[in-house]
């Protein structure tokens, strides 16, 4: 059996604004983040770890990074760029408000209906494009480690994503249960790389406290 611990990367200062990062996007953690950071490691430190696997985006590789110097064994970090967020196109780098009044319809369906979601009109990348992309990555690292557990560092909307499609649910309900927060731990299991099961689905008890808006997409 193989255990998939993803993680959303640390909190960022896009974040915190309320700004699209995507896949081209990006800014720098925040100062507390590197604490959170410590803080998951403390949470799965007694766990036994093969290798951790992350999107290339410097918020998500020095996530990676600190967590693989934070954690009791010494383990690989191996970027691959099929782990990267969603390519957002013209909404990357605006704020949410910004977005709102600039592309109502492609925002509501990208948060609640991905049925409906038009990348196309912002140039950017479809749901089924993700899953075309990151599927086949998660399949061969379940191949990889038959019998291990691994962690996966990447984003808020391309995991939540990427999560559900394994799990089986429909384009329409992806986002029906809501989103990943900063610094989660999302926890799958799979026998054939092909089946999912959840074991643990956005869990941040270990960063003692209270999240806000701005911590999930």
């Amino acid at each position: 059996m193989t255990r998939l611990f993803f993680i959303r990367h640390g909190k960022t200062i896009w974040n915190l604004e309320g700004r699209y990062q995507g896949a081209k996007g990006d800014s720098e953690l925040l100062p507390e983040s590197h604490t959170e950071i410590k803080m998951l490691a403390n949470y799965l430190k007694n766990e036994k770890f093969e290798k951790i696997y992350c999107s290339p985006i410097k918020r998500a590789f020095v996530t990676a990074s600190e967590l693989a110097r934070a954690l009791p064994q010494e383990l690989a970090v191996e970027k691959n760029i099929g782990l990267s967020e969603f390519n957002l196109g013209e909404m990357e780098g605006m704020l949410f408000t910004d977005v709102a009044k600039k592309f109502p319809r492609e925002l509501d369906a990208f948060r609640n209906h991905p049925d409906l979601y038009n990348a196309k009109n912002i140039s950017g990348e479809s749901f089924q494009e993700l899953f075309s992309r990151m599927t086949p990555i998660i399949q061969r690292i379940c191949k990889e480690h038959p019998n291990g557990n691994v962690i996966i560092v990447s984003h808020g909307a391309a995991l939540c994503a990427e999560i559900r499609h394994l799990l089986g649910y429909s384009l329409e309900d992806l986002r029906k249960a809501g989103g990943l927060s900063n610094t989660s731990t999302t926890i799958l299991k799979t026998n054939d790389a092909v089946n999912f099961d959840c074991l643990e689905w956005n869990k941040t008890d270990y960063l003692n406290r209270k999240l806000d808006q701005s911590d999930t997409v």
